[in-house]
């Protein structure tokens, strides 16, 4: 494994003549998008038309069909939900696979878990195109400004025409395997200890709170000793402000933990491995969408477990 940090120092010619296309504008989408922009020649889809028209207002040429955006690009970048929406933006009816020009690449960067990644490969071979396999960490924000932690899994000939996309996104960038999935795997395992975090978080500031304790005064005094983590740094302050009236900002919903805690749990059983505080990790998020708390930033876990302050 390899790990380096990267800069934004694309050359002008590969800047002019590169092109990439972001197949899905949301929350990620879009920053990552606007990046690009700085320096390549960005596409850009959403089925959504308010975003395609924030992505025309960032300097990014929109499309009105995935088709049309990749057409004639060096990359397309990914940004998709799960496995399911992959292999239908890829190979469903309005599939892009057979629109790419050979020797173009495939970047995903959404968590998906290695189940289908194979057939994925597989069937992109069939194109002339490879995957280049790299989940991402780092939030909207960091996207924006080429801060993003990227763990990749692919050939070095899949990186080396990724690179443009990668550097320009990545301030820490993690060759894991030259085989797609292998970022996958990694991704899984960041998963795991992020999901258990924020939950162990939110039970603690939960505790705290119930014993009377000041939580502004307990979230700092615990972020300053051994408990410390950048998940409490990170979260705490949004876990204490889900008991405000419009609780925390969304910046990762509750639900892609679901999504992801499930991933970690299919990969454990997979493998014959018992992962218990992440399956109850898993049962915390799951509770939280069964409250209807799905679409709540990450953070409001805490309601799962204590829907009310006491007085």
């Amino acid at each position: 494994m390899t790990s380096t940090s990267t800069s934004t120092s694309t050359s002008t010619s590969t800047s002019t003549s590169y092109s990439v296309a972001v197949l899905g504008l949301g929350a990620m989408g879009l920053p990552m998008a606007t990046r690009l922009s700085s320096q390549l020649t960005v596409n850009g889809f959403d089925i959504a038309q308010p975003r395609l028209d924030l992505a025309a207002a960032a300097g990014i040429a929109p499309h009105d069909s995935a088709a049309s955006a990749v057409a004639g690009v060096d990359a397309v970048l990914l940004a998709v939900r799960n496995g399911e929406q992959l292999h239908d933006v890829l190979f469903g009816a309005n599939g892009i696979a057979d629109k790419l020009d050979e020797g173009a690449v495939v970047i995903l960067t959404s968590t998906v878990g290695t189940d289908g990644i194979a057939d994925v490969v597989a069937r992109l071979e069939q194109h002339s195109v490879e995957l280049v396999d790299a989940p991402l960490s780092g939030g909207p924000v960091r996207a924006g400004q080429g801060d993003l932690l990227i763990v990749v899994g692919a050939t070095p000939a899949a990186r080396e025409k990724a690179q443009p996309v990668l550097e320009l996104l990545a301030s820490t960038l993690t060759v894991v395997g030259d085989r797609p999935g292998d970022g996958q795997a990694l991704k899984t395992v960041n998963q795991l200890l992020c999901g258990v975090h924020i939950a162990a978080a939110a039970e603690a500031l939960a505790l705290a709170e119930r014993l009377g304790l000041d939580p502004e005064k307990t979230l700092e005094t615990l972020g300053a000793g051994a408990a410390g983590s950048f998940m409490l740094a990170n979260r705490g302050p949004r876990i204490l402000q889900a008991y405000d009236e419009d609780g925390a900002e969304v910046l990762s919903r509750l639900d892609i933990f679901v999504k992801d805690m499930g991933i970690v749990g299919k990969a454990s059983r997979s493998v014959g491995l018992p992962t218990p505080v992440a399956a109850a990790a898993e049962q915390l998020y799951l509770l939280g969408q069964a409250q209807g708390l799905g679409a709540s930033d990450d953070s409001a876990v805490i309601l799962a477990l204590a829907p009310k302050a006491t007085d």
